[in-house]
């Protein structure tokens, strides 16, 4: 499945109206589903029906750390509501980001994980670039995904691990079988420096993150780009249309 990280379009779905018409433009773009994040405020039966509606599906959903360790029935009872089975926690909090934080906070997300699995909800971390942070022999993000063990996934972001210094593609093959979404986006250089762009607008080898994806298993292909450079639709619309290019359908 091709889905659209809906952070993308945040400054467009800031109320219950406005996500209406913006899920109805992405199903026109050509998408499959959506990740759930940046919305406004909307009720969790609201946004089901819409859902329905426009035939999307809530592939995931991205949850603040602190309310999935405090309200986790709360989540899966959302995700229930949604049809959705996989949530991502987008960021550890200030204090786990050292090298006994990272370990720390990976064996506790594997302890909620194997919880949400109960639940029927599975589990994984959506990096950045700054857990590419070397301590020793191991990054923060290697330290994390080990201690997490199975059942906590890896929602590998593209764009970060190159910009980390990483290599998305031997991310995604060395962690086969726990990436079941993967964030694309790709990087290009603008005045020197690093810069987000709609995917094959870039300089990210596109046929070997595609295939490294299918060797792992990953499930849904999730389009994002928090900064645009053009309407944020348009380059969900650029991305949507590359990929099909590249036999990503």
């Amino acid at each position: 499945m091709i889905a659209a990280e809906l952070y993308t379009l945040r400054d467009h779905l800031r109320d219950a109206n406005a996500i209406a018409a913006g899920l109805q433009r992405v199903r026109e773009i050509g998408y499959q589903g959506v990740e759930l994040a940046g919305l406004g405020p909307i009720a969790p039966a609201h946004l089901a029906r819409l859902l329905r509606e426009t035939g999307l599906a809530a592939c995931s959903a991205h949850v603040r750390w602190e309310r999935l360790r405090d309200e986790t029935d709360a989540v899966v009872e959302d995700c229930r509501t949604w049809g959705c089975d996989h949530v991502a926690v987008p960021l550890p909090p200030p204090e786990y980001r050292n090298a006994a934080g990272y370990s720390r906070f990976g064996a506790e997300a594997g302890e909620l994980a194997v919880r949400l699995g109960t639940g029927g909800v599975r589990l994984s971390y959506h990096n950045h670039s700054f857990e590419l942070e070397r301590f020793g022999s191991a990054s923060g993000l290697e330290r994390l995904l080990e201690a997490g063990g199975p059942a906590l996934g890896a929602q590998l972001d593209t764009y970060w691990i190159q910009h980390g210094g990483g290599s998305p593609a031997g991310w995604i093959r060395r962690f086969g079988g726990r990436v079941p979404s993967i964030h694309l986006k790709d990087m290009v250089i603008v005045d020197g420096e690093p810069a987000m762009a709609e995917i094959g607008e870039g300089n990210l080898d596109w046929v070997e993150l595609l295939l490294a994806c299918k060797e792992a298993g990953t499930e849904v292909l999730i389009v994002e780009q928090d900064v645009c450079r053009r309407d944020p639709f348009e380059s969900l619309a650029i991305s949507r249309r590359n990929l099909a290019a590249l036999g990503a359908v």
